[in-house]
C-alpha cells in the first residue's frame, strides 16, 4: 500500500519540495510512496483503500487574463464546473502539460496543493469537507500525504468554494 519515505534526499525534487513545505508548515503527516503510480484519483484511491471521493485532486487552469495558474482542489469522485471556476477567477483554459509542469514544477498525476514553483490562485471545493481525512498528491505520481480538508485552507490560503458540477441523480 504505502510506505513512509526513509531518506528524502534520496527521493524526487518535487517529493522533496512538499515535504519540506508540509514540515515548515508543522504539517504532522510527511508525504508516503505507494507501490505504483496514481496519475488518476481511481488509482490512487484503489491503493490507498479509501473512497474515491477522500481524494483531493489537484485540477490545473490556465487563467485567460494574465496567463496566471489557477488550482482547484477538488474530491475524486467530482468533476470540476468551469463556469463556477470562472465566477471567482475570471476567464479560464485548459492547461497543457508544459504550462502545468513550468508554472507548478510537478508534472500532471503529481501536483500537489502546496509548494508551487509560481503560486497559483487556488480554490478549494467545499465537498472535500464531507471527509474527515483525504490525500493529496505529494509532488510526484508515486507520492501522497493525508490530512483533514480544514488543512488545505490553512497550508493554501485558499478559499472553500463551490466549485463542482451537481452530482447526477440517481
Amino acid at each position: 500500500m504505502t510506505e513512509a519515505i526513509p531518506s528524502l534526499d534520496a527521493q524526487p525534487p518535487g517529493l522533496q519540495r512538499v515535504a519540506a513545505a508540509l514540515q515548515a508548515a508543522g504539517h504532522p503527516h510527511g508525504p508516503r510512496m505507494l507501490d505504483d503510480a496514481a496519475r488518476t484519483a481511481q488509482q490512487a484511491a484503489d491503493q490507498l483503500g479509501v473512497q474515491l471521493g477522500q481524494i483531493a485532486k489537484s485540477i490545473i487552469f490556465r487563467r485567460k487574463a494574465d496567463d496566471v495558474a489557477v488550482l482547484v482542489i477538488t474530491s475524486g469522485d467530482r468533476r470540476v464546473d468551469e463556469k463556477k471556476v470562472e465566477a471567482h477567477v475570471g476567464k479560464i483554459g485548459r492547461a497543457d502539460a508544459g504550462f502545468v509542469k513550468d508554472r507548478t514544477g510537478f508534472s500532471i498525476g503529481g501536483v500537489s496543493p502546496v509548494a508551487h514553483a509560481t503560486p497559483p490562485v487556488t480554490l478549494i471545493d467545499r465537498d472535500l469537507l464531507r471527509f474527515d481525512v483525504v490525500w493529496a498528491a505529494a509532488g510526484h505520481p508515486h507520492g501522497v500525504f493525508p490530512l483533514h480538508p480544514a488543512d488545505l485552507e490553512r497550508l493554501t490560503g485558499a478559499p472553500v468554494v463551490d466549485v463542482v458540477q451537481e452530482p447526477a441523480a440517481l
